[in-house]
């Protein structure tokens, strides 16, 4: 008894019996965590990536950041009377449209290739207005936009067929209707009139108004990613057989491409999935292998969605309109993070608030490789903005007028006042890099390129006068008239 109770005890003291039990638990074979764990490294994309940017990308938000400000005040102009505005209206309104107080002078003065401030010639107060080639670039983009609008009626149907239901909300589609080449308004042009394809009902528990597609054509449920693996199939013959359902990848700069993630990244391209346009109710989406399918079909969908707008980019804010019609994951910025090398997201604009997603097989060193005429339209804005104002030749801007005060103590002031040069007959643009000189059709050059104005010095409301530079004004000394003005 002595010798069983001495035994007990020291079986029983805590730190003999901690030392019994991590030998017992190490000795207890670990292959099926360890498995798991490798399993999951091996054969699976890591959930969460670290972002990496590429600069191509970046700059051209940094451009599109100036042209949502521009687009803002040729809104506010050309809903004005005579498309003008009298400077001292112009900081109220700019308030409106989120500009701040004594923001609005200063921020026309860095762009004279798109707003020019002048004298009314009878009033003789300061006004206003666009000029010549920002009223030419909008109607070029006007133009286009009404020549697509076929193409719009195509990208809509195919829209329509990639949801579930066969209908989204009308104000859904509203939103982003710059991105897909609608037009302003859309519900006539394109909805109403082709009543042949859509139909608009307003849902029953709601006043909200839906588009429906009225029928379905098989010959538009074909991805554009399984006609470039039909063209390359072809080429190919066998040797393509490892591309029937993978994605074209191009991994930003600096990306590291570890050995388990390109493992992970070869098993995921061999994934069988079904077509964004496939209708997937009836399946069992219950199982680890329809869960792969799933997850490789949103990737699908959000690949069809970007070739369907007309920069091949939009907003991640406007793709979550379309999330639960299309079946989409909810942390949509983790999911995309996922395939950098198929997707890029931009957090330039709006101080990081905004996340822009382009897609990367559509564009080389920020240009689309295919353009179209509505994104050549809406390109030549990014060139007039990026145009240098210190270049620009400016007309009798300063206009001095001298006011006397006689017996009443009066005082003598000097208004001064600016007008760019917009004449329109020999508009061309030449780059920083040296060229020829081209002419007012051919506005194609890198939108990250300087890009300097050779502008006639004619004046339809003004005689000819003297031109002189930019550089020989103090602009700050500009601004604050313009400040005093409006206040």
């Amino acid at each position: 008894m002595t010798i069983f109770f001495s035994y007990t005890a020291k079986v029983l003291n805590p730190n003999i019996t901690k030392a019994i039990t991590t030998k017992l638990i190490s000795t207890i074979p670990l292959n099926f965590t360890s498995t798991k764990h490798m399993s999951q490294k091996c054969t699976s994309i890591p959930k969460k990536q670290q972002r990496v940017r590429d600069h191509a990308y970046d700059n051209y938000m940094e451009i599109e950041k100036k042209m949502r400000k521009v687009l803002k005040f040729q809104t506010l102009f050309l809903s004005q009377h005579n498309q003008t505005l009298p400077v001292s209206r112009l900081d109220f309104l700019a308030r409106r449209i989120g500009f701040k107080r004594q923001e609005a002078g200063s921020f026309l003065l860095k762009f004279p290739h798109v707003f020019e401030i002048y004298e009314h010639p009878v009033q003789r107060i300061l006004y206003c207005r666009l000029t010549r080639k920002a009223l030419l670039q909008i109607e070029q983009e006007n133009k286009a936009l009404n020549a697509q609008i076929p193409e719009a009626v195509t990208r809509l149907r195919k829209l329509l067929m990639m949801s579930n239901s066969g209908c989204l909300r009308l104000e859904h589609v509203r939103i982003a209707r710059t991105e897909f080449g609608l037009p302003e308004d859309f519900e006539y042009s394109v909805v109403l009139k082709n009543a042949q394809f859509f139909r608009l009902f307003n849902a029953k528990e709601s006043t909200e108004k839906y588009i429906e597609l009225v029928d379905r054509d098989p010959s538009l449920a074909v991805c554009a990613i399984e006609k470039v693996r039909e063209k390359e199939y072809r080429e190919r013959g066998i040797d393509a057989e490892d591309i029937r359902f993978s994605f074209l990848v191009n991994f930003p700069p600096g990306f590291k491409i570890g050995k388990y993630y390109r493992i992970a990244v070869w098993k995921w391209q061999r994934v069988p999935y079904w077509s964004p346009y496939e209708d997937v109710s009836g399946y069992d989406l219950r199982s680890l292998e329809a869960q792969k399918r799933m997850e490789k079909r949103a990737v699908a969908t959000i690949h069809e969605l970007l070739l369907l707008t007309v920069e091949k980019k939009i907003t991640l804010e406007r793709i979550a309109h379309f999330r639960l019609a299309m079946n989409l994951p909810k942390k949509l910025k983790e999911f995309l993070l996922q395939h950098q090398g198929i997707f890029y997201i931009s957090t330039r604009g709006n101080h990081g608030k905004l996340h822009t997603v382009f897609l990367r097989e559509a564009y080389r060193k920020g240009e689309l490789l295919e353009p179209n005429d509505l994104y050549l339209a809406r390109r030549k804005l990014g060139e007039l903005v990026l145009m240098s104002p210190r270049k620009v030749k400016m007309d009798t801007e300063l206009v001095r007028n001298r006011r006397d005060r006689h017996d009443d103590g009066g005082y003598m002031g000097r208004s001064t006042v600016v007008h760019a040069n917009n004449g329109f007959d020999n508009f061309g643009v030449k780059e920083n890099a040296g060229g020829d000189q081209k002419g007012d059709d051919d506005l194609d050059s890198d939108l990250g390129s300087n890009v300097e104005s050779d502008t006639s010095d004619e004046n339809d409301d003004y005689d000819s006068v003297e031109t002189i530079d930019a550089e020989d004004y103090d602009m700050g000394i500009l601004v604050d008239y313009m400040c005093l003005i409006s206040c």
